[in-house]
């Protein structure tokens, strides 16, 4: 199975579900996808040894994933600061690959019916949806 973290930012997000996705999906190919260096880096860190920077990177592994996970950002135009190229928000939304969002705050929308929780909770979750 490939999973697909994405993160942009300074990856903080992403390198908490590597951590997490590396213990209980040891026979997973983890593949940390960043919108820049930094955070491609920092999910490095994380655990695995795969990573690619930049829109393309996203387009072209959105197509091969099985998951992808990252902060609901991913599939929105201009999230993050304006990482999240329409191009990459697209690919995202577009993949036939099984896509679990980190609900967060920072993107000036709000999911209606999702609680206010600390951001592990949301990782164990995601992680235990993955669940090979």
């Amino acid at each position: 199975m490939k999973i697909m973290i994405m993160d942009g930012q300074g990856g903080g997000v992403g390198r908490s579900l590597v951590e997490e996705l590396r213990i209980a999906c040891p026979e997973a190919e983890l593949i940390a996808v960043g919108t820049n260096a930094a955070a491609t880096a920092n999910m490095m860190k994380g655990g695995t040894s795969l990573g690619a920077t930049g829109e393309n990177a996203v387009i072209y592994n959105s197509s091969r994933a099985d998951v992808i996970v990252g902060p609901i950002g991913i599939v929105m135009a201009n999230a993050m600061l304006g990482e999240i190229t329409p191009k990459m928000a697209e690919a995202v939304a577009s993949s036939e690959a099984r896509i679990l969002l980190i609900p967060m705050s920072r993107c000036n929308a709000a999911v209606m019916g999702v609680e206010s929780r600390k951001l592990s909770d949301y990782v164990k979750e995601a992680v235990e949806k993955i669940g090979i």
